[in-house]
């Protein structure tokens, strides 16, 4: 008896052992595909411990990205990245320190540049320069190194490409450069530097539309080329995006979308740990709990919590006020719905606001709050012939509600 419950022991270990290293497998596949998904790339000198994990699984996370998104998975011996586009550009996908196209076009221009560098390659600002005016003049362009608006584009794409690693700096400062241009900044090439802009299938003069870049694969045109298509198009979206209602998919997506809704929420909760919901209005997902690879909303700015509480105030009033409610269940409101909503919302909490939004005038504020719905797809303007511009609030926003409360113990020792 006493061997056979020693063995008995024994076996409940193993499996124990064995659900713990599946758990623990399972964990660090999903930390791969979020550091995948939402980072430029994963080097092994800055994160080796997921870069290595990314080895280890190289072949489970390829072959489902390929599968489900069609996205490339690129390993190299020193860095990993997820050769990713989303399908359709949106605003707050460009870098936020760039204030110009200009600063776009010579972030490029510098990428061109460091082409033709090894890895530790030494170079100055000024080369950089030089080789990228040569560049623009053959092809007709100009930039104006005299004019300090011009200067101060160079130094934005050049801080980017430093904060991206591509560029690695050994002495001097863009910024005093931008001042007087007899001043220099020393840098040396990164492994990375090759890496930075997406492979496309084709060459590139053979697109001729701009909606054409958003390619990733070049699909046969068959009825299982076709299938494969649209799954990638709604994989994409469904990572890509914050949020995707029924009404904003195409009539073959959204058809796609409603049938394999349990495979898709079953795939996306088994790479990423999502948590997926059927509403009138959508298939939304959600994670369980904060990550620190992705934006989450709400976010950290006070204007997120703006939003929660004007979807607390809009739920208040919505049975007691003259909305239009569309079969979606979007409410649709005017501009001086909002602000009157707003100016309820100020009367109450403007005490616990920040400065910025307690100095705002009502119509900033509004633009502020919308801008911030617009961009987590949780509201839209449309324009109407007859009633004019409204507001349409996303049916997901009634998900939320939020108010201010005084937490006891606080209380008790203020």
């Amino acid at each position: 008896m006493a061997r056979g419950g020693t063995t008995s022991y024994a076996i409940r270990r193993m499996r124990a052992n064995k659900k713990a290293d599946a758990e623990q497998w399972n964990e660090r596949r999903r930390a791969c595909a979020h550091a995948l998904l939402n980072r430029p790339w994963i080097t092994k000198e800055e994160d080796p411990e997921i870069f290595y994990w990314i080895r280890d699984q190289y072949t489970e996370l390829r072959d489902w990205f390929a599968e489900y998104t069609g996205f490339l998975l690129v390993l190299t011996r020193t860095m990993a990245k997820l050769d990713k586009a989303p399908l359709a550009a949106e605003p707050w996908m460009g870098f936020p320190e760039f204030r110009d196209p200009r600063d776009y076009a010579l972030f490029t221009y510098a990428l061109w540049y460091l082409e033709s560098k090894t890895e530790l390659d030494q170079f100055v600002l000024t080369d950089i320069v030089e080789q990228v005016s040569e560049q623009l003049t053959s092809a007709g362009l100009a930039m104006d190194w005299e004019n300090y608006q011009h200067r101060l584009s160079m130094v934005r794409a050049l801080k980017k490409l430093r904060q991206l690693g591509v560029l690695r700096h050994i002495d001097g400062e863009e910024s005093d450069w931008a001042h007087d241009t007899q001043k220099n900044v020393l840098y040396e090439s990164s492994p990375a530097a090759r890496y930075v802009l997406r492979h496309f299938p084709r060459e590139i003069r053979h697109y001729g539309q701009l909606d054409e870049f958003n390619e990733q694969l070049v699909y046969p045109e068959t009825v299982d080329g076709e299938l494969r298509k649209r799954r990638h198009r709604v994989y994409r979206r469904l990572l890509l995006e914050p949020a995707v209602a029924d009404r904003e998919w195409h009539k073959d997506d959204l058809y796609y979308v409603v049938t394999q809704r349990r495979a898709i929420m079953d795939n996306m909760q088994f790479m990423f740990g999502m948590e997926g919901s059927r509403y009138r209005e959508g298939l939304y997902f959600f994670y369980p709990e904060l990550t620190a690879e992705c934006g989450l909303f709400p976010t950290a700015a006070g204007i997120s919590d703006l939003v929660l509480l004007f979807a607390g105030e809009l739920r208040r009033r919505l049975n007691d006020s003259d909305w239009y409610v569309s079969e979606q269940g979007t409410v649709e409101l005017t501009r001086t719905d909002v602000e009157a909503l707003l100016y309820s919302l100020r009367q109450r909490f403007s005490e616990y606001w920040s400065k910025e939004h307690r100095e705002m005038g009502l119509s900033e504020l509004a633009e502020a709050l919308t801008s911030h719905m617009i961009d987590w797809r949780l509201g839209s303007w449309v324009a109407y012939e007859e009633r004019g511009e409204r507001f349409a609030v996303s049916a997901v926003v009634s998900r939320w509600t939020a108010d201010y409360s005084i937490d006891e113990e606080e209380q008790g020792t203020v």
